[in-house]
């Protein structure tokens, strides 16, 4: 009995430690960024938005945000210091919902007391009436809390320890550029009109129009609760707000659901609203006919090129298609003439253009 004891004793012992181990490690390196920022030096994998941003809210050092959707995606943050002066970090979501972005900016301004420059968001109007209280994807919950005591599933993970600390270190290719977090695999080559046509489907096209009002309770709602609010908080912050271009397939989609005057509405409702806040300014890239009618500059019918992320902050700086309480109006009158008056058929002519 006394062997088996030893032995027992031995193998407690040599687990103890082991855990003790993995916990020092998680926590020395903190791949999730929970309880520190990143280490220098280290290799660190960023490819787990759910659970990588709210750390990274909270820990990493930046005086400006990127909030959005994929729409979001092929942004470099340094061109936002380069063209604007501004330390960026990107914190997207792919799908976002509002509710995704209420939630990490309650993270980022608990996070920064002494404040935010700006956040940039880009807005979907196809997820703008969501349900308020809707994420895309459920969040680990124990990530996003304040409670640095429950995040057992974080320490004491085999993912966490094989594929965020271990694999990095031996594997050059999981190693994250920080400037472009969550980066698309696209490369250059999938930026064709070919290939966009190849896998878009136009949708089935409906038979009433729908409402022109449909979508505005919805969007008051997102804004009353989940982004509103902050911008009010928050008056030493501005806020930049931009429509993503989205290309002229997305509009042949709205024409043939005869959702058009709907979509538009929104917009207009929406503008309005921000505009009336002064630390607030929108932008408009949807109508930017040698954007969205160039199929080349698109990877599917919605993700465009960095070129034309690069674009749209050079806009943020000179004020190139920015809204304003005088040229809304006129604006989004130009996007409901091309949605409604573009040639569609066309598009499948010179298919490998």
């Amino acid at each position: 009995m006394n062997q088996y004891r030893k032995w027992l004793l031995l193998f407690c012992a040599a687990l103890a430690a082991g855990l003790l181990a993995v916990t020092a490690l998680v926590l020395i390196v903190d791949p999730f960024f929970q309880y520190h920022g990143p280490l220098e030096g280290y290799p660190y994998k960023v490819d787990n938005q759910l659970s990588q941003n709210p750390g990274m809210a909270r820990h990493l050092e930046y005086d400006s945000v990127l909030l959005g959707s994929s729409m979001t995606a092929s942004f470099d943050t340094d061109w936002f210091n380069e063209v604007l002066g501004l330390n960026t970090v990107k914190l997207s979501y792919n799908g976002a919902l509002p509710k995704d972005e209420a939630n990490i900016m309650e993270i980022i301004f608990d996070a920064k007391r002494d404040g935010v420059k700006t956040v940039f968001m880009a807005l979907d109007q196809n997820t703008l009436s969501a349900d308020i209280n809707a994420t895309k994807y459920p969040i680990p919950e124990y990530l996003y809390d304040k409670n640095p005591f429950n995040n057992i599933r974080y320490v004491f993970n085999k993912d966490v320890l094989l594929n965020y600390i271990l694999k990095p270190l031996v594997d050059a290719e999981e190693r994250t550029d920080w400037t472009q977090l969550y980066k698309p695999w696209w490369t250059d080559q999938y930026y064709t009109k070919a290939n966009v046509l190849m896998y878009y489907e136009s949708v089935e096209e409906a038979e009433e129009e729908m409402p022109g009002d449909i979508f505005l309770s919805g969007a008051a709602a997102n804004l009353d609760h989940n982004i509103c609010p902050y911008i009010e908080e928050h008056p030493e912050t501005e806020f930049i707000f931009f429509y993503p271009p989205y290309s002229i397939l997305y509009w042949n989609d709205v024409m043939r659901q005869k959702q058009l005057d709907a979509e538009i509405a929104e917009l207009e409702y929406v503008t309005s609203r921000l505009l009336s806040y002064e630390n607030v300014r929108v932008f408009c890239f949807q109508n930017q006919r040698d954007i969205v009618c160039n199929l080349n500059n698109y990877a599917d019918y919605t993700h465009y090129h960095a070129d034309v992320c690069r674009y749209i902050v050079e806009c943020f700086a000179s004020g190139a298609c920015e809204l304003t309480p005088e040229n809304c109006g006129e604006v989004f009158a130009d996007l409901a003439d091309l949605a409604s008056t573009y040639d569609y058929e066309a598009i499948y002519d010179n298919w490998y253009e």
